[in-house]
């Protein structure tokens, strides 16, 4: 499977990471930096109609490189200009061309919250998250035991970032849910097939109680599927690739917006 995958190629990362700066020296300056307890991503979330959090992203393993021409800071901007809630970077460097300066460089010129995208298996991940400037961190159900999960969630929290705790299915909702996740996240694509279906939002979302930020990932393109979504009580849809092959960014919030109230 693709997920395991990359999990175990992201501990040979971190691993590496750790020859060069500690879990020791990370954790500190994780620690020494102000930790903003208002958490503003999950804030930016919870808004009186669906919140767009729109990714950059350079390439995926099931698409390849989906922008060969990557004005990582520009398309930002773009984002920002167009009512996006948040932004989410990827950063994992091997499957999606992702790269912690990206994220970094981002930050220092936006004003709304900006989310990791990465595959974290390693607390270290999380203190590093903090240093590069993230307001939040992604957890995937599906490469973490419960134990770790909660584990994971408590250092993200004792830091101010918030947490979009992923799943795919319903036993891994429910270790979200067991968790105390504030913010989970219903991924619509098969991670075995690749194959993309946004009804599997749908099919989850009476299990989060309404007090939880539940958010729809991947495969949403049209403003029907929006409408879906809403109509669904979902809180957040998190967008890449309708967003990042299209040449007018903010065109195409504004047609994904459609009907909001």
């Amino acid at each position: 499977m693709i997920l395991e995958e990359i999990a175990e190629r992201t501990r040979q990362r971190v691993a590496e990471q750790k020859q060069k700066i500690s879990l020791e020296e990370m954790r500190e300056k994780a620690l020494s930096m102000e930790t903003n307890q208002d958490f503003p991503f999950l804030s930016a979330l919870k808004q009186e109609d669906i919140a767009f959090i729109c990714e950059v992203k350079k390439a995926s393993p099931s698409k390849g490189v989906i922008a060969s021409d990557f004005p990582y800071i520009q398309i930002a901007k773009e984002y920002e200009d167009a009512g996006a809630a948040a932004i989410s970077v990827l950063t994992e460097p091997y499957y999606f061309q992702g790269d912690n300066a990206y994220l970094r460089e981002i930050v220092d010129v936006v004003r709304i919250p900006v989310l990791r995208k990465d595959f974290t298996v390693d607390e270290y991940m999380i203190y590093e998250a903090k240093v590069i400037g993230a307001s939040a961190i992604l957890l995937i159900c599906a490469i973490l035991s419960q134990e770790e999960l909660n584990h994971y969630l408590s250092v993200a929290h004792s830091l101010g970032l918030s947490v979009i705790v992923e799943a795919h299915d319903a036993s891994e909702v429910q270790m979200a849910l067991d968790s105390g996740a504030g913010i989970i996240g219903v991924n619509n694509r098969d991670l075995k097939t690749f194959e993309v279906d946004i009804n599997n939002s749908a099919r989850y979302r009476n299990m989060v109680p309404e007090h939880i930020v539940f958010v729809s990932e991947s495969g949403i393109k049209t403003p029907e599927d929006v409408q879906k979504l809403r109509k669904n009580g979902t809180n957040a849809v998190l967008i890449g690739e309708t967003f990042m092959r299209s040449q007018n960014k903010k065109a195409e919030l504004a047609k994904l917006r459609a009907n909001m109230v």
